[in-house]
């Protein structure tokens, strides 16, 4: 995981540079970048970051260049990965349930991101961490969507609230709540249609969802093997619904690792969760730290 695009900047900071051929080895840098799924503007930054540290210096003996590339890699990492707002949802879940109401997450994205799943691996973590849930099965119009959700969460020992096939889904989303004040639980987790983001009928239930649900925290969930789709569809569905927390599926996967600073960068929304394998456990809170030294953590 991440290996190439630790190679990318390995490779680079290692290079001899001078004043002369810098300009080739940026150009050099931001087609590795693309290539590995940082997105455009992504690498634009990065390679932007770089130029501007040697801005009024001259570039001297390799030990130095080398130095001021990984002091500048590190600075523009962590302004990429440190969100417009830090997210602890544990902490927000106990402070929504201290007034005796539940916290409602709801999830958008496309199919086969591992949405569904990821729901249920939510709720399973959750669940590790002394919490409540119930699910919403607001997605009525994909064949077997509610059968899918039910399974997963049979299998972590969650209930969910449905309806039939075509029903409202923003009405689906409600009796969940209702469910969960009466009952006193702590979380609703809203399933939601993951048809393309192009379809105006979707994004106007995603729409009618929201404001019925009123969620405290709305997230995207993206494939990061999707490459630059993963950074379309997080753009519409924030244009339209807006996002607050972004969680990467697929991450064990993800040799090229772009995914997940691009996502960082494009959204200005904090990455919350890491999907890093299949099994209802295979969910962890992303780590900052943890990231930036198994990519630029080399000799």
């Amino acid at each position: 995981m991440l290996e190439k695009l630790k190679n990318v900047f390995s490779t680079f900071v290692k290079k001899t540079l001078t004043e002369k051929n810098l300009d080739d080895a940026i150009h050099e840098l931001r087609i590795l970048l693309i290539s590995n799924d940082v997105a455009i503007d992504t690498a634009d930054e990065i390679c932007n970051s770089i130029i501007g540290s040697f801005k009024g210096q001259q570039i001297t003996r390799l030990t130095s260049t080398k130095k001021i590339l990984l002091d500048t890699l590190k600075e523009v990492i962590i302004e990429i990965l440190t969100p417009e707002e830090e997210i602890d949802i544990i902490k927000e879940i106990k402070a929504k349930n201290s007034l005796g109401l539940p916290y409602v997450f709801v999830f958008f994205g496309i199919n086969g991101t591992g949405k569904t799943t990821t729901i249920a691996k939510v709720a399973n973590f959750l669940k590790d961490n002394s919490i409540s849930s119930v699910a919403a099965a607001s997605d009525t119009f994909r064949a077997g969507a509610i059968e899918q959700l039910t399974k997963h969460m049979d299998n972590v020992g969650i209930k969910v609230i449905k309806h039939e096939y075509k029903s409202d889904p923003a009405s689906v989303a409600w009796d969940a709540i209702e469910h969960a004040r009466a009952k006193n639980i702590d979380v609703v987790l809203i399933d939601t249609s993951g048809r393309q983001t192009t379809n105006r009928n979707l994004m106007m239930e995603m729409q009618k969802i929201c404001k019925v649900a009123n969620p405290d925290l709305k997230v995207f969930i993206g494939d990061s093997l999707a490459g630059n789709d993963i950074l379309y569809q997080a753009r519409e569905f924030d244009k339209q619904v807006g996002i607050d927390a972004n969680i990467l599926t697929k991450i064990d996967a993800d040799a090229k690792g772009g995914a997940a600073l691009s996502i960082a960068y494009e959204t200005k929304k904090p990455i919350i969760l890491l999907g890093i394998g299949q099994g209802y456990n295979d969910l962890k809170p992303f780590n900052r730290d943890i990231f930036l030294s198994s990519i630029l953590d080399f000799k």
